[in-house]
């Protein structure tokens, strides 16, 4: 069992080798903290927290640093989280906030995110399994050439081109984007594919070429919208902290770049009490992200459904302002996504 000076000496150990990545001693202990004992107090402590495999040597004779369990009861521990400065909250109002659609948004996201954390950062759409059809709109641009634009009511917005065989008929069109709308308005992603395999026969056989035309770019875009999807940002960040690896950054790099890996471990994760998720080192070894600490929360879009964001890094990392970090942003996301 450890101690309450037990657990304050863990945390002055995580806090002062995230810091300096040097070993931390006792010696260095009693001069950069008050804790009013003597080193040899403080090393019957450090004794107490290897026994209990919180900390370990990484050389003979060396200090100490923090092992993945070490992490776990620290994070477990943070009875909160320093709050980010005016500076930061600024910056996330004004460079998230000037996005013009769910793309630009989650995009600037992750950059904004990797910025404050210098980690990995990473976004996943909004829970298109649970979209539904908020409008679609058919825009001729020339006398020939039109536009599909499909909108859900997660914010997503999907375009595509459709070149008619022949001249475009205005009035068709706009009397062809009303029955899409009726006929599909509110549906479920699924219910709408379902819909549109249909919707071709029942106009005249005049028209059926350029319908099944729309039908099959909206069908498209439904199904692009089906897909659960990741952004990142911020790669070049596990350059940086190479050497917080035992071996060579490629396998994270390679981890990383397997989506349904990482969704699958988002899915995994459960929301604390701080409203952030960590999975922390060898909890994530079943993903190939072993020597990586992921954190994650919570965001939510105007349809309703949940998604997560987060950061990735080595398992050395500053969990406190960066679980602030990944909180306030995806706070700031719910809201901004939510007022659309």
């Amino acid at each position: 069992m450890v101690s309450e000076r037990g657990l304050e000496v863990l945390r002055v150990i995580v806090q002062d080798y995230v810091a300096s990545r040097e070993p931390v001693g006792s010696k260095s202990i009693v001069e950069r903290h008050a804790f009013g004992v003597s080193a040899a107090t403080i090393r019957n402590d450090m004794a107490l927290l290897e026994d209990e495999e919180l900390i370990t040597a990484p050389h003979t004779s060396s200090g100490r640093v923090p092992t993945d369990k070490g992490y776990r009861v620290f994070v477990d521990q943070l009875t909160d989280l320093r709050p980010l400065s005016q500076a930061q909250r600024q910056a996330i109002e004004t460079f998230v906030g000037q996005s013009v659609d769910l793309d630009d948004v989650l995009a600037r996201t992750v950059r904004l995110l990797s910025q404050l954390t210098h980690q990995v950062a990473l976004v996943q759409y909004p829970s298109l399994a649970s979209s539904r059809v908020r409008h679609i709109e058919l825009v001729p641009l020339t006398a020939t050439r039109m536009m599909t634009v499909f909108i859900t009511d997660t914010g997503r917005v999907e375009q595509r081109l459709i070149d008619a065989a022949g001249p475009l008929d205005e009035a068709f069109l706009a009397e062809l984007r009303a029955r899409l709308n009726t006929a599909l308005g509110g549906l479920g992603l699924s219910d709408a594919a379902a819909k549109l395999e249909a919707l071709a026969e029942q106009f005249p056989a005049e028209r059926r070429p350029l319908v099944a035309q729309v039908t099959s770019s909206l069908t498209e875009q439904v199904l692009a919208n089906r897909q659960d999807r990741l952004l990142m940002a911020g790669a070049a960040n596990l350059a940086r902290t190479e050497e917080d690896f035992s071996g060579s950054i490629y396998p994270v790099l390679e981890a990383i770049e397997e989506q349904v890996t990482l969704l699958r471990l988002f899915s995994e994760m459960e929301i604390d009490q701080h409203g952030v998720s960590v999975s922390i080192g060898k909890e994530n070894a079943n993903f190939g992200l072993g020597e990586t600490s992921v954190l994650t929360s919570g965001y939510s879009s105007s349809g309703g459904s949940v998604a997560r964001l987060g950061v990735l890094g080595p398992t050395r990392m500053d969990y406190s302002n960066n679980m602030a970090a990944v909180r306030a942003v995806a706070r700031y996301l719910s809201r901004l996504l939510g007022s659309e």
